[in-house]
């Protein structure tokens, strides 16, 4: 088989994996690695150069590293909570000392426990935010405890990648030898990188001088650390490549360039780590990977439980932000593929730590998707580890409020409905999922809850049962659902007005009998259409203006 015609059947395969990954609501890389498997099984590996796929896919693992050190920036750590900190450095610490005592008592080595514990250990920035994201729960109080969490985890890698770099076995002598080298070679390439900013900005005026420039730099930075005179991995060149290019001002359009090469050569490495991956099945104990998954998959997430308790948060916000850690990140299968090319550990161990991290990716995708679903049905016994009275979050309020309005959401739209409904002399109850938002309401004097609405606690605290209107700005449907149910079981007469991302999401609140729903680009349509056909010379935009630009001040 020649090395296009393998070329096309890895592309081929890939993509309809991912396809697939991508219908079950599961990252691509699961779909890549179940490409490679595809193969492997098939004996398609006996024909196909996997040693070509070797050499490509490191080129993807010099350009991921490149583009991770291109988006750290060291002055972030500033910037993470005290609370934050103390989960994550917590996290790795407990974690990563659990993880090398069991694979101890399983019977591998300490440097193959060394690997094993490190690959436990990290979570998958990518895969959580990517979920969070779609979930919009990046600004909420947990959101912003993992986001936190995870960059904390992002450094730490960065270190043990330097450790475990050197060609001897992570040791007491040939770590600090690892951790200095890079230290030295990252020194150097941060000085030289001091005068790069002239040249990148004369290379920003040619999009292609720029684009070669980078690569270039990405690859030869990469071969350096990997070369005899350093003896480092290009996983380390490339992560400190991208370090010295993090400050500049073409970082933004070096990264957009890079990142479509940069997929291709990852699709190729997870590809390789699925065709891999059937030639050592045989030789995977299936007690050390029923117990490295559940120590994933359970162990991580009650770490974080138990510290987010001991500080002081509710039940659920300890839960949703424990679940999170509940996968190895393509950074941990990044350092076991490390570790098994230069010979720190055998194809069996490798393989056994990439079967965890595609059974955890699969299992937590669902998990985080769906959590407030588990935490309601496991609510009973989470709350054993809630203290009783809070520190970290404030407690809910005590007041019985009756004939009020509840706005769910206060940002954007909802301050505008907020500053109608205050004009109006409507006494009016706010709850908001972000923190920020809720502090600064409550510096202004407004009555106002932290909370997801769709949390049991924060609808009796917002007094569902007498509230005269209930009206949400969160545009997510299921959220919708939730409220409206909720609304429609406390009081049946309570006016229910919603929010729709569109206009086949708003009928299905109408039909399951929502009061109003609110379609804002619809409205937005309509109240510009009926404008026009009032004044079709426009001569009335420079009012129109004028009111708008008002009721924005009024908000911002």
């Amino acid at each position: 088989m020649t090395l296009f015609t393998g070329l096309v059947i890895a592309v081929i395969l890939a993509a309809a994996c991912g396809i697939i990954a991508r219908v079950l609501k599961q990252p691509t890389l699961l779909g890549f690695i179940a490409a490679g498997l595809a193969v492997g099984a098939f004996g398609g590996i006996a024909r196909f150069n996997i040693d070509v796929i070797d050499s490509l896919s490191s080129l993807g693992i010099a350009f991921l590293l490149f583009l991770v050190g291109l988006d750290m920036d060291l002055r972030d750590l500033r910037h993470v909570g005290r609370h934050a900190v103390i989960v994550g450095v917590g996290q790795v610490l407990i974690t990563s000392g659990l993880g090398f005592a069991l694979s101890r008592a399983l019977g591998f080595g300490n440097t193959a426990s060394f690997y094993v514990a490190a690959a436990l250990t990290f979570s998958s920035t990518i895969i959580v935010i990517k979920l969070l994201s779609e979930k919009k729960d990046l600004k909420s109080l947990y959101g912003r405890i993992v986001v936190g969490v995870l960059l904390i985890q992002d450094f730490v890698a960065m270190f043990i990648l330097l450790a475990l770099s050197g060609s001897g076995g992570p040791t007491w002598f040939t770590v600090p030898i690892s951790l200095v080298r890079g230290v030295i070679f990252g020194a150097v390439m941060l000085f030289a990188s001091r005068y790069l900013p002239k040249l990148l900005d004369w290379l920003g005026h040619s999009q292609e001088l720029l684009y070669l420039f980078s690569i270039a730099w990405a690859l030869g930075v990469s071969a350096l650390a990997a070369s005899p005179l350093v003896g480092l991995s290009i996983e380390v060149g490339g992560l400190i490549a991208g370090l010295t290019l993090a400050n500049s001002s073409e970082h933004f359009q070096i990264s957009s360039r890079l990142r479509p090469l940069r997929d291709f050569f990852v699709m190729l490495f997870f590809f390789g780590l699925g065709a891999k991956l059937i030639f050592s099945a045989g030789a995977i104990m299936v007690t050390p990977l029923v117990l490295f998954t559940l120590f994933v998959l359970v162990g991580n997430p009650l770490v974080v439980l138990l510290i987010m308790s001991v500080l002081g948060y509710r039940a659920r916000t300890s839960f949703l932000a424990s679940i999170t850690v509940a996968q190895i990140s393509e950074f941990s299968l990044v350092l076991i593929a490390l570790g098994y090319r230069l010979g720190h550990i055998t194809s069996g161990e490798a393989s056994l730590v990439t079967l965890v991290g595609v059974i955890t990716i699969f299992i937590s995708s669902y998990l985080i998707t769906y959590g407030d679903t588990v935490y309601r049905s496991l609510k009973p016994f989470l709350k054993l580890f809630e203290r009783h009275r809070t520190r970290a979050e404030e407690e809910l309020p005590q007041e019985k409020f009756a004939g009020h309005v509840v706005l769910i959401g206060a940002h954007r739209m909802g301050g505008t409905i907020l500053t109608a409904l205050e004009a109006a002399g409507e006494k009016t109850l706010i709850v908001d999922f972000d923190p920020t938002v809720v502090r600064l309401l409550k510096s202004r004097g407004k009555a106002a809850v932290y909370g997801d609405i769709t949390d049991a606690d924060i609808r009796e605290a917002a007094g569902f049962k007498n509230a005269r209107a209930i009206i949400s700005t969160a545009p997510d449907f299921r959220d919708n659902v939730a409220i409206l149910e909720a609304a429609r079981r406390s009081n049946p007469k309570t006016k229910v007005i919603l929010t729709a991302d569109n206009e086949r999401e708003g009928h299905k609140l109408y039909e399951i009998g929502a009061d109003y729903v609110l379609i804002p680009h619809f409205i937005g349509g309509v109240e510009l259409a009926h404008f026009i056909l009032k004044n079709h010379d426009f001569k009335g935009l420079a009012e129109l203006k004028r009111h708008d630009l008002e009721v924005l001040r009024g908000v911002a």
